[in-house]
């Protein structure tokens, strides 16, 4: 929801959110937990049909979708199922997938198991505003910290007309969404340092939104599901949509490779997105 009305509240992002002006599109949703005794469940779904499918698809779709004519029901879904429709089907090349060590030890899990746990891949959505841009996305159990947040990185400035305008390392600008545990939206800037010469740094511009505890995320489901109010579900074509997506992978992968808990997963989610900048570990305030 925040999402939602950030990006089509506020004029000033829809002249840059297009392939002309967006580097690429990362996606993190990470827990600092296992499988809490649902080793069972686990072994049937792993983590690309659990989160990524579903949940981080849905954030793709809000992020990705165009200007729906109203805020009925109906309209958001439309332009949320083209994003899907658009969605270029996976390839085991895109994909990395991760299982933490000791995860075979879970009660319900298999000796031999080589269900993911971890998975990060590389999509791209072929319309005529994304076309070209990667979007990387990963997920996973016994990551190094809980937290869920969209990274939006932003190419650099056409002419380098200061020296450090287009850093050699780190990042261009770009917009931050932090989803969870706090809501929050960050947009890093580069500002002059003091002095004479035209050098400066990268600084965020940090807005923090505080939560009220009146009603919990399932809470709030329910009660919308009681009341009749779809705006927060899907359509049964966007799920068939999204699942093509991933179908392609779901048999035919890679094996799971084995990741220290605590960690941000398995090494080969680093070079899926190495030459696109690697992904973004710092945690916002």
């Amino acid at each position: 929801m925040n999402i939602l009305y950030f990006r089509f509240a506020n004029s000033f992002l829809e002249p840059i959110w297009n392939r002309n002006y967006v580097a690429s599109v990362q996606i993190t949703l990470a827990e600092d937990f296992g499988v809490k005794g649902r080793g069972d469940f686990y072994e049937t779904a792993g983590c690309l049909r659990d989160v990524i499918q579903n949940h981080l698809f849905q954030v793709i779709a809000l992020l990705a979708m165009e200007p729906p004519p109203g805020r009925d029901f109906g309209a958001v879904q439309n332009e949320k199922a083209k994003v899907f429709q658009s969605m270029r089907p996976l390839k085991p090349d895109d994909l990395v997938r991760g299982q933490y060590a000791g995860y075979r030890k879970e009660p319900g899990v298999a000796k031999n198991s080589d269900v993911e746990t971890f998975c990060a891949l590389r999509l791209f959505i072929d319309s005529w505003r994304w076309q070209g841009v990667p979007w990387f996305i990963r997920s996973g159990k016994y990551l190094a910290e809980t937290v869920s947040e969209v990274l939006v990185e932003l190419k650099p400035p056409p002419q380098e007309l200061f020296a450090d305008s287009a850093p050699e390392t780190g990042r261009a600008n770009y917009l931050r969404f932090r989803l969870s545990p706090h809501a929050a939206i960050a947009l890093a800037a580069r500002v002059k340092s003091a002095g004479k010469d035209f050098v400066g740094d990268q600084r965020e511009l940090y807005l923090s939104e505080e939560r009220s505890d009146d009603e919990s995320p399932y809470e709030r489901l329910l009660s919308d599901a009681m009341a009749g109010d779809g705006a927060l579900f899907t359509r049964e074509d966007a799920v068939e949509a999204a699942w093509a997506v991933v179908d392609p992978v779901l048999k035919k992968h890679p094996r799971a490779r084995t990741y220290k808990r605590g960690s941000w997963g398995p090494k080969g989610a680093d070079a899926i997105i190495a030459p696109d900048g690697g992904w973004q570990n710092a945690t916002l305030k």
